[in-house]
């Protein structure tokens, strides 16, 4: 029933932003063409204090406002663009927006595009090259690198449209929302090299009311990436690989965390990626918590580890006594998910001794390892099994 309720909130969510995406795309009174501001489409021209001058035009507008990126390349430094604004702001981007060639030129603030305490904003269209094959060479290197910057970050943002948006070679994530209240990501693209480092496509923490549909995720890291206090997340038509899958975590390795509740994954694809769809908590006490999660209609083409609860987390076997998660786990649904793992265990359950995964559901589970059934194993665990099971349950 909680998920059933999860699931209808997040469809009034859906509701919402279709009559707001209607209302953002109504003709505004007021455009800021960042060109008429001084920015150059050269993909040389430092134009990040146009780009600045453009937004506070457009933030101080008594009227809806346009910020406006016509076609080119824009050269932007790191950036911010601050709110409270006197309106609503679309942010509509028809050309390619590029970090600089020289990794450090970003410095240590982990952003490259950040919006903060805006309310009100769509932003749509167009292209993020980060750049960020420099800053991955530094870290495999070992050398003194800066912290790494996330390409497009939204900081305390209410009803917010993110749109149509590709974002490529992100030194850190991809995408991320943070703090964040009624989210609508549609139709964005995050694709970098399968081996580039914590390139996440969409980082979500501290968030509710969040819906991503129709994205193309292909990273070196997650595809989606849901961290303590996110409630209320509705994802689907995702297609996810190369990466690390949709990962809940990792979640308790502070004491007292806020939890995720209220999570589902539908109609989604993944190929290739090192997990399907993974939950990940420290081996240490918390009191966090994940409740009424829903995965179901997925397709796993060749994954790794297609359904995985890993509860044993711990980096260097550091900070972790007993070994043992205190973050409980319960009312997962796994349901209708097919195709091939390429481990043989496709179904792996590793939850805490001292705090059981509870209300564990799988149906309709047909996964299979080099054309025959894969394995399951369970630990820690209770729950219950219906339908046609492939592999056979450990529950």
């Amino acid at each position: 029933m909680a998920i059933l309720l999860g699931t209808i909130s997040n469809l009034f969510t859906s509701i919402f932003f279709i009559v707001l995406l209607g209302s953002c795309n109504a003709a505004p009174t007021s455009e800021y063409s960042v060109v008429k501001f001084g920015a150059k489409p050269d993909g040389k021209s430092d134009s990040t204090g146009a780009f600045t001058k453009a937004w506070q035009s457009a933030c101080s507008s008594n009227s809806p406002a346009t910020v406006y990126v016509p076609k080119g390349r824009y050269l932007l430094n790191a950036i911010v663009f601050s709110g409270p604004c006197k309106n609503k702001i679309t942010f509509r981007i028809d050309g390619t927006l590029w970090a600089p060639t020289d990794y450090r030129a970003l410095g240590n603030s982990g952003y490259w595009i950040l919006f903060i305490k805006v309310n009100d904003l769509q932003v749509y269209g167009g292209n993020l090259d980060a750049k960020g094959a420099g800053f991955w060479a530094c870290r495999k290197s070992g050398k003194s690198c800066p912290v790494g910057a996330r390409s497009i970050t939204f900081n305390w943002v209410n009803n917010l449209v993110v749109s149509d948006l590709t974002s490529i070679n992100s030194q850190l994530s991809h995408l991320v929302i943070n703090s964040c209240n009624n989210v609508l990501v549609r139709n964005v693209k995050a694709i970098a090299p399968d081996q580039s480092p914590n390139t996440d496509g969409i980082h979500v923490q501290n968030s509710n009311g969040i819906t991503i549909t129709g994205s193309t995720l292909q990273t070196g890291d997650d595809c989606i990436s849901i961290a303590d206090a996110t409630f209320n997340l509705f994802m689907s038509t995702i297609k996810c690989g190369p990466g690390h899958g949709v990962s809940i975590g990792s979640l308790g390795k502070e004491m007292n965390e806020k939890g995720v509740q209220n999570v589902t994954l539908t109609n989604s694809v993944f190929t290739g990626s090192d997990n399907g769809v993974r939950i990940k908590t420290w081996a240490r006490p918390s009191k966090g918590f994940v409740k009424n999660i829903l995965f179901q209609n997925l397709i796993m083409n060749n994954v790794e580890n297609p359904i995985i609860i890993d509860q044993n987390y711990c980096p260097n076997n550091q900070g972790c006594p007993n070994q043992s998660s205190g973050v409980k786990i319960s009312q997962v649904t796994y349901k209708n998910i097919r195709g091939t793992s390429a481990t043989a265990e496709a179904v792996t359950f590793d939850c805490s001794p001292s705090s059981p995964c509870q209300g564990i559901t799988l149906q309709d589970i047909n996964l299979k390892y080099m054309n025959k059934a894969a394995t399951s194993s369970c630990k820690n665990i209770g729950g219950t099994s219906v339908g046609t099971l492939v592999p056979e349950s450990c529950l």
